[in-house]
């Protein structure tokens, strides 16, 4: 008889429980995934970001509505996280208004070895934060609608005016920067295939 992997919940309910074991079966699960949420969007502490982020995912055990998925309810705590580390820096910040860049990081994520890849990392980062994830939920997790209003704490029905505001900084952000028209060409002509195609270019398929 084929035994059948522990679900997620499983997973946490064990943790919980006080089996070391079980954190470290979910912390593999997710560890990737995290680790290129944060890499994209902090250069510094991403481990202690991804460690407090499953940590925080057992201390709010009680709390999560099991009505989604507890990745969902990992990413959503990834924000929170995300965000909280900005706001040590003792101002008020808009994450609708502000770009990692404009924050003053300087993200250790991968830039890819082609030329279109690459910009479109660039421009990812030089647009509003909240922006960013939208458009890497959709893109590299594969997120739905109603995971990522869940996310980024917003109604359902707000996520695809959201999405193409989204869509458009990143194409505002790529004709700033591109100093090659051929190359903004290319880009601008199959964007969502391009940002689809970093999933898999830099590692971001399902874990």
């Amino acid at each position: 008889m084929e035994s059948t992997a522990p679900s997620d919940m499983e997973l946490l309910d064990a943790w919980r429980g006080g089996d070391v074991r079980a954190g470290d079966v979910l912390f593999r699960r997710y560890f990737a995934q995290l680790s290129r949420f944060f890499r994209n969007k902090a250069d510094i502490g991403v481990e202690d970001l991804i460690q407090s982020t499953f940590l925080a995912s057992v201390a709010g055990r009680d709390s999560f509505r099991e009505a989604s998925s507890f990745r969902t309810y990992l990413f959503a705590i990834a924000r929170h996280t995300l965000y909280a580390h900005y706001r040590r820096q003792g101002r008020e910040i808009d994450f609708v208004q502000t770009s990692v860049v404009d924050l003053g990081a300087s993200p250790s994520g991968p830039l890819t070895r082609r030329e279109e890849a690459a910009a479109l990392l660039r421009a990812l980062r030089a647009i509003p934060l909240e922006f960013q994830i939208v458009l890497e939920l959709t893109y590299w997790e594969g997120m739905k609608g109603p995971e990522i209003a869940e996310v980024l704490a917003i109604p359902a029905n707000t996520v695809r005016s959201r999405l193409a505001r989204a869509r458009e900084a990143l194409r505002r952000a790529l004709t700033d920067a591109s100093r090659d028209p051929g190359l903004l060409r290319s880009t601008l002509a199959d964007l969502d295939g391009w940002a689809e195609s970093l999933r898999v270019e830099l590692g971001t398929g399902d874990a």
